[in-house]
C-alpha cells in the first residue's frame, strides 16, 4: 500500500472540523481515521448519546448539542453557530461514515494524511471571495483520467467547508446538501468540488445509526423525499425513475450553472507558487504487490 503522508505539521487545518453524529459510537469511521492522521475535531452529538460516544472518543473530542432528537438539520446549523461565534469564517463538516482520504495523482488514488488534504483546499477556497462550499469529492465518481482538479457549481456533500458569511442555510430534512447546493449557485455563489483530493465514502444504507432509518423505513422513502426537493425547486428539479429506483435530477446535471470564481484583489496573485507539495512525501505503508504501483512508485518517490 502506498500513503501520502505529512513531514511537517505545520499544514494543518486553519478551521475547525465536525462530525455531527448520531447512533454511531462504535462504528464512526471518519473519526477513527481523523486520529489516525493525527487531525483536531469535534464529534457533535445529542446529550443522550454523550456518554456512549465518550467512551470511545473521549469527552475532549466531543461537543453536546443543547437538546435531543432534532434532528440532522438541527446539528447542521448550530455547528455552523458554533464556529461562528468562536470567530471562524468557515468550518468543515465531515459525515460520519468515511474511511479514509485520498490523494488523485497521475491516475492513481494514494492514501492520503486528511490534513494535507483539508490545508490545500482551505488554501484554494480563501483566494476567491465567493465560495459558498468546497469539498472532496467521491472516489467512485473520479475518472482515472480526467485532467479538472476541481468542479465548480455542482453538488457538493459529506466532507464540506462551509463559509459562515453565506446567507444560506440548512432546511431540507433529507437531500439537504442538495438544497443548500442549489440555494449557493442560485444565489449568484459558486460550490466547488475537488477531484485531487478525494474521499472513500461507505455506501449510502450500509452502515446503522445516522439516516439509514430514513431511507430503510419505506419503500417510498427515497420517492417521497425527491418529491420534496422537486417541489422546493420546481424550476432546477424533477424526480425521475433509473437504476430500478426513484431518484431526483438537477437540471442539465448542474451545467445550467455558470458562476464564475471571482479573485480576491488584495492577494498578490504572482507570489502563489506555481507547485506547493504541502511537505508531503510518498512512501510504503508495507510490500508493493502491483507491478503498475511499484513503477509509480520508483518513478515519485
Amino acid at each position: 500500500m502506498l500513503f501520502v503522508n505529512t513531514v511537517t505539521m505545520e499544514h494543518k487545518p486553519r478551521y475547525p472540523v465536525y462530525i455531527p453524529s448520531k447512533g454511531r459510537a462504535d462504528v464512526s469511521y471518519t473519526a477513527r481515521f481523523f486520529l489516525e492522521d493525527g487531525l483536531d475535531f469535534r464529534i457533535v452529538v445529542e446529550p443522550q448519546e454523550f456518554d456512549t460516544y465518550a467512551v470511545k472518543f473521549g469527552a475532549d473530542r466531543l461537543l453536546k448539542l443543547p437538546q435531543n432528537n432534532q434532528g440532522l438539520i438541527y446539528a447542521r446549523n448550530w455547528i455552523r453557530d458554533q464556529s461562528t461565534s468562536a470567530g471562524f469564517s468557515r468550518h468543515w463538516q465531515f459525515d460520519d461514515n468515511i474511511r479514509w482520504v485520498y490523494r488523485m495523482n497521475k491516475g492513481k488514488r494514494i492514501r492520503c494524511n486528511a490534513n494535507v488534504a483539508l490545508r490545500a483546499i482551505e488554501d484554494f477556497t480563501d483566494r476567491y471571495t465567493n465560495i459558498g462550499i468546497a469539498g472532496l469529492n467521491y472516489d467512485m465518481f473520479a475518472l482515472n483520467d480526467t485532467p479538472i482538479p476541481y468542479y465548480v457549481n455542482c453538488h457538493t456533500y459529506s466532507a464540506c467547508l462551509f463559509s459562515n458569511t453565506m446567507p444560506y442555510r440548512w432546511r431540507l430534512r433529507m437531500n439537504d446538501d442538495v438544497d443548500i447546493c442549489l440555494q449557493v449557485v442560485t444565489g449568484g455563489m459558486c460550490t466547488v468540488n475537488f477531484n485531487s483530493f478525494l474521499v472513500k465514502k461507505c455506501n449510502t444504507m450500509t452502515v446503522k445509526g445516522g439516516c439509514t432509518t430514513e431511507y430503510k423505513g419505506s419503500k417510498l422513502a427515497r420517492l417521497r423525499n425527491a418529491k420534496i426537493l422537486a417541489l422546493t425547486w420546481p424550476q432546477y428539479v424533477t424526480v425521475v425513475w433509473k437504476f430500478n429506483r426513484w431518484h431526483f435530477q438537477v437540471k442539465d446535471n448542474w451545467r445550467c450553472f455558470r458562476n464564475q470564481l471571482i479573485r480576491r484583489t488584495d492577494i498578490d496573485w504572482s507570489k502563489i507558487p506555481e507547485t506547493d507539495d504541502y511537505g508531503i512525501q510518498l512512501t510504503k505503508r508495507q510490500e508493493i504487490r502491483s507491478a503498475e504501483l511499484r513503477q509509480f512508485y520508483d518513478e515519485n518517490k
